[in-house]
């Protein structure tokens, strides 16, 4: 799994900007938030990891939010979603369009999101 590491908070602007790149290609920007204490987040973190396949028109970011809660309270303002975790997010255009947390991380249904909006 090819992670980008979220470990500062003026990675967010990189990050918007990013999901904002070059609209003919249709790029999206994964958010997961992991909780390193809790064992619902691992097996998530796990299940995600091992069905995920890299994209380079779709990078995954990944928050250790125990050590970057900063980073996390910044993403629920900046996007108007509330803090789960663990939580994945996906980003297009500069908005989150879909966000899910717990058991209901699933990357058939994150792909399919991903699809339909990019379309």
């Amino acid at each position: 799994m090819l992670w980008h590491k979220l470990t500062d908070i003026s990675q967010l602007s990189d990050i918007i900007d990013i999901s904002k790149q070059q609209p003919g290609l249709n790029r999206a920007v994964v958010i997961f938030k992991h909780s390193t204490r809790c064992s619902i987040s691992s097996m998530a973190l796990n299940r995600f990891e091992s069905k995920w396949i890299d994209d380079e028109n779709t990078p995954a970011y990944y928050l250790d939010l125990l050590a970057h809660r900063d980073i996390s309270n910044e993403i629920a303002i900046l996007f108007g979603v509330e803090h789960a975790s663990p939580q994945v997010l996906i980003l297009k255009d500069g908005k989150c369009f879909y966000n899910v947390s717990h058991n209901g991380i699933i990357v058939s249904d994150i792909r399919e999101a991903i699809t339909k909006q990019i379309q």
